[in-house]
């Protein structure tokens, strides 16, 4: 039987975790509550943002029968050569299989550009992404800490700036972002997301001037699409940093309720220890009381 000391020792030390991991719980629920105000209030503008850039594309590649063909930011290399894969991962730990899914999810995806013999350049966004694929020895070409726990735009167009002036120069062909996002308090959901070139194959030519609210001159069309794409990328970084810290709040959450309930049934379980262990210990104290005195008649 366990050493009554011991026990205590441990029932102490299971309940200073289990406060602890409490006090992170409500401290997680609570940030939770504004980054889902946030990421509700930034996925309208972001969809809105992309329906108006869907339509202009879809106006020029429909008007001109191909217009879109010469536009870098949506012509599509078949075999690239050369592609950035951005992660986006949190900069602590604690949250679960948050980080986890989203670095298993860039290696997968490293993988299959590799067999085709695409070169990668991987840029990271959270420390424990970048400690990962560094301990592992896979080149960083960009990162950045402390963006992810709390996103800022001036530094999110930043670090996507680079990127884009690349792909519009043609040193790559694709840009890739890889994040966990939020999809309500219990759930987060992974995306895989190719952010340029954008899409072009879904427009509908045939509906696209029967639904449109736009009044464009044709002259300004292109030129309009061109700053929207910028815009387009821009707030779309920016929406994945605020998507992915209120997914990590939610994660941790989750974790952290996980942690204290766990912490409370093994309080639970070594105080019945404890009682047996006392209660065992009383027993025995008193056999060798009785036999002491059955010794001495």
């Amino acid at each position: 039987m366990a050493n009554l000391k011991d026990i205590q020792r441990k029932i102490k030390s299971v309940s200073s975790t289990q406060k602890t991991t409490r006090a992170m719980k409500l401290v997680s629920t609570a940030k939770l509550r504004r980054a889902e105000d946030l990421a509700k209030r930034s996925r309208l503008y972001a969809q809105k943002m992309n329906e108006v850039l869907a339509e202009i594309a879809g106006r020029i590649e429909c008007n001109k029968v191909g217009g879109l063909e010469k536009n870098r930011f949506f012509k599509r290399i078949e075999n690239p050569k050369m592609i950035d894969i951005i992660f986006v991962t949190a900069d602590k730990g604690l949250c679960g299989g948050f980080n986890i899914q989203t670095i298993k999810a860039a290696k997968q995806l490293i993988s299959e550009f590799q067999e085709k013999k695409v070169k990668i350049r991987l840029r990271g966004v959270g420390k424990k992404g970048i400690e990962f694929f560094k301990y592992n020895e896979i080149e960083m070409y960009d990162e950045v800490v402390g963006l992810s726990s709390k996103p800022e735009k001036a530094k999110s167009d930043e670090f996507i700036a680079s990127s884009v002036e690349d792909f519009a120069n043609g040193k790559t062909d694709a840009i890739y972002v890889v994040y966990n996002g939020y999809k309500n308090m219990i759930t987060q959901e992974l995306h895989v997301n190719r952010i340029l070139p954008i899409d072009s194959d879904a427009f509908d030519c045939e509906n696209a001037s029967k639904r449109s609210m736009l009044e464009i001159e044709a002259q300004d069309e292109e030129h309009m699409l061109n700053s929207l794409v910028d815009n387009y990328v821009k707030y779309n970084m920016y929406y994945t940093l605020i998507d992915s810290v209120a997914a990590e709040h939610s994660a941790r959450m989750q974790a952290m309720d996980t942690a204290t309930n766990n912490a409370k049934e093994m309080v639970k379980s070594l105080n019945v220890q404890f009682n047996k262990a006392r209660q065992a210990a009383i027993t025995t104290e008193l056999i060798e009381i009785i036999s002491g005195v059955e010794s001495m008649k």
